[in-house]
């Protein structure tokens, strides 16, 4: 196909659906107009990736057709509703479809973690070929409580927060990889193990458990919930079902992405709690039960909101509307 010709003999019905894009008012016949354009314009488009796919004219046409379609609807998602539809819809209803994948990996890392420690325990000798007798004591009596409270609360939140987000960004963005993922999951479980072996063995159980479990609840299912979306993002090419790889892998893609957006705000609540909870003067029953509150919201955030919306089609990916058009070519 001669692109150039195409263009010319096309350039002016482009022009006049961006011209009706841009008037503030559409009487009824320019309204009908409007529709008619955006079907032509998405067919040429159509003919231009399969014939000649001249990534800008690709690019300028794919734009003119999503501002032709949101004139066409009428409306206009304001920031607000669009954080709202987010928080309500779309990252509950990407939990709950994916609940599976993070509840094993929670169940499965929860069984690791207690193998290790239970192992750990009956072979003191590794605790001597891993700290010296001093930096045994050090931890025991100092580092480990001061680790809370050694900075400002609100600067130990924003640490804690960003750290945690880039530790699932990561089970997240090496996903398709699938080995890595297992591999961060490992060597999180593995340093709790061994800091929790060696807190028990020297009589500091309750001392260990009272600062981890109020915001480790909430924040290890965060980590737990971005290896579980990783490691479906990994299967989805290897297995990818009735779709072709790209699009099980496409899809996946983009609710692991919702899923990342939303861990953001989870991390945040997990950090704030380790940052003023955690630390505090209240008594432990008290820490604790502020962490598994929190713990109980989210997962009814999960299993009651995340369902409903699931329920109501919703998955946790892009909205149609929003996904780049489709239209056949007509031969």
């Amino acid at each position: 196909m001669d692109l150039d010709a195409y263009v010319a003999a096309h350039a002016s019905e482009w022009q006049r659906l961006e011209a009706l894009t841009r008037k503030r008012r559409l009487s009824g016949a320019e309204a009908d107009e409007l529709v008619e354009r955006y079907q032509q314009v998405a067919t040429h488009l159509s003919v231009v990736r399969t014939s000649a796919p001249d990534p800008s004219l690709v690019a300028h046409l794919s734009s003119l057709l999503s501002r032709a379609r949101n004139r066409a609807a009428g409306t206009r998602t304001s920031t607000w509703r669009g954080v709202r539809t987010f928080f309500a819809e779309r990252f509950p209803a990407a939990l709950y479809r994916l609940r599976w994948w993070w509840l094993g990996t929670l169940a499965g890392s929860a069984a690791v973690t207690a193998v290790m420690m239970l192992w750990l325990l009956h072979h003191p000798n590794v605790e001597q070929s891993l700290l010296s007798p001093r930096e045994v004591d050090q931890l025991v009596d100092h580092d480990f409580e001061n680790y809370y409270s050694e900075y400002a609360a609100s600067h130990f939140a924003a640490q804690v927060w960003v750290n945690n987000a880039w530790v699932t960004a990561l089970c997240l963005a090496l996903g398709v990889l699938g080995l890595p993922v297992v591999y961060l999951l490992f060597s999180n479980l593995v340093n709790l193990a061994i800091i929790g072996s060696i807190m028990t063995r020297h009589g500091h159980a309750g001392h260990f458990w009272g600062l981890i479990l109020p915001h480790g609840m909430l924040e290890l299912t965060a980590v737990f919930v971005a290896g579980g979306v990783g490691l479906r993002l990994f299967w989805s090419w290897v297995e990818p079902g009735a779709l072709t790889r790209t699009q099980s892998l496409a899809r996946e893609g983009r609710t692991a992405g919702t899923v990342a957006l939303g861990l953001v705000a989870v991390l945040f609540v997990s950090g704030c709690i380790e940052a003023f909870v955690t630390p505090s003067p209240l008594p432990t029953w008290a820490r604790i039960a502020i962490g598994a509150l929190a713990e109980t919201v989210f997962l009814a955030y999960v299993f009651v909101l995340g369902r409903q919306a699931f329920l109501r089609g919703q998955t946790g990916d892009l909205d149609e509307a929003l996904l780049e058009d489709r239209v056949a070519t007509q031969a």
